[in-house]
């Protein structure tokens, strides 16, 4: 590509075509063999990645599911957490941490965020626990991982259950530790914009914890009994992950530890190139993320965007209206929350893909700074 193309070419926020371009061979391959054996719910494939992706993130268990969303469901589900209970989330999140929570008769307690980081504040966690309190929700966002020190320390005090909300988090680390490790259970999405992407829904559970692995995996199976399919323990669903999905992320995995390294040094061009008004969320030094999502909070936002649409440059707010604030979910706000309101104002996407250039980082910057279009 000339210099010429590098500063006229469109650039998407995610160029998910060509991330699937580099394995395209393997999954013709995979898919072929899935017709060959014909099971496509339940092949051996989802066996093999299950197995896999528990190695990646080192516990001792996973469990496909149909989507990230059932993936927190299930886990609270498998917890016991219903009517009558409280779990405390953050406000800055996607709109499905809170589903999660309200579809299981349960109710979601909104906190704020820290300034730096924008994850869910440990203290503001703290401040909310009461009697009913049955679970928080730690929400890994943007590919970085919460403080899972102070969590810990909050919930082991009270007797409570840590629930991971890894969704944008596949490899990332909290000093050294995978996301799915830490808390009583890990919710995965494996929508196929998510750094670990399959070709359509799909999702995971992770945990230590193997009779609540195995508790989840009959719910998810219409609460089969694990030795009589024809008898059912438990008022279940379904909520499977496919044979070929399960062969595409198993495809994939081997090349997630290297995607998510040049997504690092995507962002740290970014760091480098963009102006003082153009500022990323900070990354705690603990915390190794893989910016599913290369967030900044920008002074003038609606500039901004004028400037990147008019490059032909991708953009993407997450998310402009905090949860709390969402007219499906007003019953449950008790309060205001300053920061995460705040940040919602201000907080701008750019484009951030394992596929992406340095030379496309700096055009974006240059846009931003008022430079070449």
């Amino acid at each position: 590509m000339t210099t010429f193309d590098v500063e006229r070419s469109p650039i998407p926020l995610l160029d998910l075509a060509e991330i699937n371009r580099a394995v395209s061979a393997e999954i013709d391959l995979a898919w072929r063999d899935i017709r060959g054996h014909g099971r496509y719910v339940g092949g051996v494939e989802i066996e093999l990645f299950e197995s896999a992706f528990a190695d990646f993130c080192g516990v001792e268990g996973a469990v496909g599911v149909a989507n990230g969303t059932d993936a927190l469901e299930l886990v609270l589900l498998g917890l016991g957490i219903g009517p009558g209970d409280e779990v405390i989330v953050p406000g800055n999140t996607f709109i499905a941490t809170v589903e999660a929570v309200c579809a299981v008769g349960a109710v979601p307690i909104f906190v704020d965020v820290l300034e730096d980081t924008l994850l869910i504040d440990p203290d503001a966690v703290a401040s909310e626990v009461t009697p009913r309190t049955a679970a928080v929700m730690a929400v890994h966002l943007y590919g970085r991982m919460a403080d899972m020190d102070r969590l810990l320390a909050v919930t082991g005090r009270h007797g409570l259950a840590l629930i991971e909300d890894a969704a944008q988090a596949h490899g990332a680390r909290w000093t050294g530790r995978r996301a799915g490790g830490s808390g009583h259970a890990a919710g995965f999405s494996f929508y196929p914009g998510k750094n670990l992407g399959a070709l359509g829904d799909g999702g995971a559970v992770t945990s230590n914890d193997r009779e609540l692995l195995g508790r989840i995996r009959r719910i998810a199976d219409h609460g089969r009994s694990s030795t009589d399919r024809h008898r059912h323990d438990l008022r279940g669903r379904n909520s499977r992950l496919d044979t070929l999905q399960a062969a595409v992320l198993s495809i994939k995995l081997p090349h997630l530890d290297g995607q998510n390294s040049h997504r690092r040094a995507v962002m740290a061009e970014y760091r480098a190139a963009l102006p003082p008004h153009v500022v990323p969320v900070a990354d705690d030094p603990r915390s190794e993320s893989v910016h599913h999502l290369a967030v900044v909070r920008a002074r003038d936002r609606e500039g901004a965007i004028r400037a990147l649409e008019e490059a032909g440059i991708g953009w993407g707010i997450h998310y402009p209206v905090p949860c709390h604030l969402q007219p499906a979910f007003a019953e449950f706000t008790r309060a205001a929350l300053p920061v995460t309101e705040a940040a919602a104002g201000r907080i701008l996407s750019l484009p951030m893909s394992p596929t992406m250039t340095i030379a496309q980082v700096r055009r974006v910057a240059s846009v931003l700074t008022g430079g070449r279009r």
